[in-house]
């Protein structure tokens, strides 16, 4: 038996049955009732219309809403869109934004530690993807503490204070209407009501569980989340996991413009439209500064594993020496610019700052060149 199985059952967390029943009933019935409804009576174009719809609603909103603005605070967005964000994420029923941010935030700033991260992987792929939430794991307490900026936001409060409200109405009322409307009440209920839930909730867990298991690391080892194209797909762009953690302020998750994240796609054209502003960005010289000292790790490996020789190894030091040279240059012309800032003069501050920007970009350009050098070196030794 594993120590993380251990662990859980060591712990002997109470039952929560209110959990356990919504998603144990709604997941029963997504698998037996829905199908079984759909081959005796079949649904129309207008139940498959707004099961797809209801779905991109939900993903946005837990996407773009309760992870990005809210969890993150990757970006600033208007009252309207605010409220808009909040019911759709509402209505995929993962309890209300202040909650949900809050045992997020922790998971960040605890990831992989089994007696602090909420759905910590270390525990299991069942502990991590639904597990936590049957029991009232310790781990699984929400610390209001983290969340005191989403305590004074009016939408996040309002949400908060409503969010029953909202379940019902948006789960409940909306589907039932519209099927009234559409001419087949259970029909609709099933699949834009009952199998959407089951879906959305499935495909956020997987970013708890798959996206910690399944994937690559091209940013950083230091913790288990991964970056994987088919995860960010069904997750409107959230299963660019390992690049999230370690750049967990950036409004995007895959930065490059093919990567498939539906969210930032959102969010941009929020941003066009004037309902977003102050889109956050990590700097591309940390971007690539992180990247690059991944391929360093995967080179020497792969030179050990070849058994090349010393001179291929000192090619490779003198590379990764070059690399040291440049961060630090570029940590230098960090504590430039903050001294800078505190100059009064604004035609020397003009000034400075241009050489400053001339000299990121030739700082960029130097580790993009050295990737290509780096990868060169070892395609040599396949």
């Amino acid at each position: 038996m594993s120590e993380a199985i251990q662990a859980e059952e060591k712990e002997q967390a109470p039952v929560n049955w209110a959990v356990t029943a919504v998603l144990g009933l709604t997941f029963l019935t997504a698998i037996t009732v829905v199908p079984w409804y759909g081959f005796v009576h079949g649904y129309s174009t207008w139940n498959w219309i707004f099961f797809g719809l209801f779905l991109a609603m939900n993903g946005i909103g837990i996407g773009s809403g309760y992870h990005r603005l809210w969890s993150h605070r990757t970006y600033d967005a208007n009252s309207l869109l605010k409220v808009l964000l909040a019911i759709m994420g509402g209505m995929s029923l993962q309890n209300s934004i202040i909650v949900w941010s809050a045992r997020h935030r922790i998971h960040h700033r605890d990831v992989d530690n089994n007696e602090k991260d909420p759905y910590s992987i270390g525990r299991g792929f069942w502990f991590a993807h639904i597990g936590w939430m049957l029991r009232d794991y310790k781990s699984g307490e929400v610390d209001y503490s983290v969340v005191r900026d989403l305590q004074r936001d009016p939408v996040a409060v309002w949400q908060d204070h409503w969010y029953w409200t909202l379940v019902w109405v948006t789960n409940g009322a909306v589907p039932l209407i519209l099927g009234w409307l559409t001419g087949n009440i259970i029909a609709m209920f099933l699949l834009a009501g009952v199998a959407r839930l089951v879906v959305n909730h499935h495909v956020t867990f997987f970013i708890n569980s798959l996206a910690h298991m399944w994937g690559k690391q091209p940013y950083t080892d230091k913790n288990t989340a991964r970056d994987q194209h088919f995860l960010a797909l069904i997750t409107y762009g959230e299963g660019y996991h390992n690049y999230h953690h370690l750049f967990q302020s950036d409004y995007r998750c895959g930065i490059r413009w093919w990567h498939l994240d539906i969210n930032k796609w959102f969010i941009s054209t929020c941003a066009l439209l004037g309902l977003v502003r102050n889109r956050q960005r990590a700097p591309q010289f940390k971007v690539l500064r992180a990247r690059l000292n991944m391929e360093f790790k995967a080179a020497r490996k792969k030179l050990e594993q070849a058994g090349a020789g010393a001179s291929w190894k000192e090619q490779l030091e003198s590379e990764y020496a070059q690399f040291v040279e440049i961060i630090k240059q570029w940590q230098q012309l960090q504590m430039e610019r903050v001294a800078q800032s505190r100059q009064k003069l604004a035609d020397r501050i003009e000034t400075e700052r241009a050489l400053l920007s001339t000299h990121y970009r030739e700082l960029e350009f130097s580790l993009k060149m050295q990737r290509k050098r780096l990868a060169l070196l070892t395609a040599q030794l396949m």
